[in-house]
């Protein structure tokens, strides 16, 4: 059972006596994250290129971040919401950075699959930004069957995705900031702004909580946040 939101500190620590948990970066008895993996989670925003693409990203997909996340995720482990909405936030901030402050844009991220939202129950990016006071524009939606990603290499994986989004109406005038949760080959965010695009509407940047390793990195940005 999860802590109600809000809590102070004392009463967090009261709660931990009497309906412990363990830390979801490490696995100690603690809150949702002890003080050393809550740490791990600063954001170290960098740019990486996909396919010409610039993404910013604000974590390494490795260590405290990889299993925080994947905990998150497949876990259930709503708790370390809050902690992730911060290093997410910073990412938006800084693809938001070159277009004006981002006036006009719209955050777009990858609509769940019936089978994901059967599953967990709620929309994983969508629950972050919520948590940094953002919110996203549902414009695109799922077509046919895609398979898991996990496994697959770089070819298979866009293969996979291609042709696997459709907007929900025409987009022309519609300014995009596409915001996943983590960026492995690219190809998700690939397919979301090849969809934006084919409706009519523009991609101005991308931004990803996690990245698996810095490849190519083109630049790097301060960790602090709005």
């Amino acid at each position: 059972m999860r802590p109600p939101h809000g809590l102070s500190r004392a009463a967090l620590d009261a709660w931990a006596v009497v309906m412990p948990t363990e830390c979801s970066g490490c696995g100690l008895p603690d809150r949702a994250l002890c003080g050393v993996c809550l740490a791990g989670l600063a954001p170290q925003v960098h740019g990486s290129e996909r396919a010409g693409v610039l993404v910013w990203s604000a974590l390494d997909y490795s260590g405290v971040a990889r299993r925080v996340l994947g905990a998150f995720k497949d876990g259930g482990r709503t708790d370390a919401a809050g902690a992730l909405a911060a290093p997410l936030r910073a990412a938006v901030s800084a693809a938001l950075e070159p277009v004006l402050e981002g006036a006009g844009v719209h955050l777009v991220t990858v609509p769940s699959s019936r089978q994901a939202w059967r599953i967990r129950g709620y929309h994983p990016v969508n629950l972050l930004l919520g948590h940094s006071g953002l919110r996203a524009t549902p414009v695109l939606r799922p077509v046919g069957q895609t398979q898991d990603q996990v496994g697959l290499g770089s070819a298979e994986r866009g293969r996979n995705r291609t042709g696997s989004l459709v907007a929900l109406r025409p987009l022309h005038g519609f300014r995009a900031l596409v915001v996943d949760d983590i960026l492995t080959t690219g190809a998700t965010i690939l397919e979301v702004r090849r969809a934006v695009l084919a409706a009519g509407g523009e991609v101005v940047g991308v931004a990803t909580l996690a990245e698996t390793r810095r490849r190519f990195p083109v630049a790097r940005r301060s960790s602090e946040t709005d």
